[in-house]
């Protein structure tokens, strides 16, 4: 009867130890899934060819709404869509001065420019894809 007690002592340490590590396993991927969740909400924010562009002028400094309209040949209110989404995604920040608004670049936007930049290095890998898919 003790060894039955001893095993039964051992299988309950056992258990508890198992118990922390299977906690802490879960906690894993709960932080990896909401760390998925807000990058793919990011991605959202920017997964568009007009919303990259207007990050990348961003990363050579501030710019007037007009400035960026100019850049990009769009009207106002096109490019005030795309600002808005990119604000709301904290990928941009606004500075008002007067009537005017200025836009520059986030910490966010800053580490996402520097990704965009770097992407261009991969031309040699979208030149062999077919056009519809570049």
């Amino acid at each position: 009867m003790a060894t039955t007690t001893k095993t039964a002592a051992a299988k309950s340490l056992l258990a508890s130890k198992a118990a922390p590590s299977k906690a802490k396993a879960a906690k894993g991927v709960d932080q990896r899934f909401q760390q998925a969740k807000r990058a793919s909400i990011l991605l959202k924010h920017v997964s568009d060819p007009t919303r990259l562009q207007v990050i990348l002028i961003l990363s050579e400094g501030e710019r007037h709404v007009g400035a960026l309209c100019a850049q990009l040949s769009q009207s106002q209110p096109a490019v005030s869509h795309h600002l808005a989404l990119l604000r709301h995604g904290g990928v941009i920040a606004p500075r008002r001065q007067g009537k005017n608004n200025f836009y520059s670049l986030t910490e966010t936007g800053e580490a996402l420019a520097k990704v965009v930049s770097e992407l261009d290095c991969l031309k040699h890998v979208t030149q062999r894809l077919p056009t519809g898919q570049r």
